[in-house]
């Protein structure tokens, strides 16, 4: 016996998907291809802080010049991106640069002028320390290295400009700044960024570390590290 041709109204529907089947696809669908988005777009993966220190100019008067510029801070996972921008500053020589701060993470402040404490007119390095606090990390080819009194530092320009630019690892930096100081935490936003370095002689009345020159420590700039928005 043979088989008649089916209705055509029955082979149209029979190839059709069945609605359920199309629903349930298209949630099998969504349901691989949201972890997928919400992965790429992770906050955890992309998130970064900031902080950043405004430069304004120490001890123009006898510098005679208006030394400033910015310390930025850029933290993302282990890594830590340091930039300084500076101008105004002594032109052709060296400039030494840092954080300073306490080992206790009281807040550190830029020195005011009543830091004068023997009132010559200058503000040394000695006499920032009640405000600033001490010489912490150094901005040098290798600032992991703590190697404040012989790391390489920039050198400003004819034009008495400079930029410093480097990245390390945030895990690295931390450990070798907790056993530098007791413990301690880097806190980036109850630091001071200090940058040194004058041409001009200064009288002997001017103090500074050992046997390194007044001239190498004198600050110029003053800013603090505050965190960004």
């Amino acid at each position: 016996m043979t088989m008649g041709r089916l209705n055509p109204r029955y082979e149209v529907i029979s190839m059709k998907r069945p609605p359920f089947l199309t629903l349930a696809l298209a949630a099998m669908a969504c349901l691989f291809a949201v972890p997928a988005a919400a992965q790429g777009s992770s906050p955890e993966r992309h998130s970064e802080t900031v902080y950043v220190a405004h430069l304004h100019p120490m001890n123009a008067k006898i510098t005679k010049l208006q030394t400033t510029g910015e310390a930025r801070f850029t933290a993302k996972g282990d890594s830590l991106s340091i930039s300084v921008k500076v101008k105004g500053a002594a032109p052709g020589i060296t400039h030494w640069q840092h954080f300073h701060g306490f080992k206790d993470n009281r807040d550190a402040a830029c020195a005011t002028q009543e830091a004068d404490a023997n009132r010559d007119g200058i503000i040394d390095l000695i006499e920032t320390e009640p405000a600033s606090g001490t010489t912490m990390v150094p901005f040098i080819d290798d600032p992991v290295s703590m190697n404040v009194a012989e790391g390489t530092y920039p050198r400003a320009s004819a034009a008495g400009t400079y930029e410093y630019r480097r990245t390390v690892s945030l895990k690295a930096l931390s450990a070798a700044f907790s056993k530098a100081f007791d413990g301690s935490k880097l806190d980036l936003d109850r630091r001071v960024v200090l940058i040194h370095g004058t041409a001009n002689a200064l009288p002997g009345s001017v103090a500074s570390l050992g046997p390194i020159p007044a001239q190498v420590t004198l600050p110029i700039a003053c800013g603090t590290i505050e965190r960004g928005s």
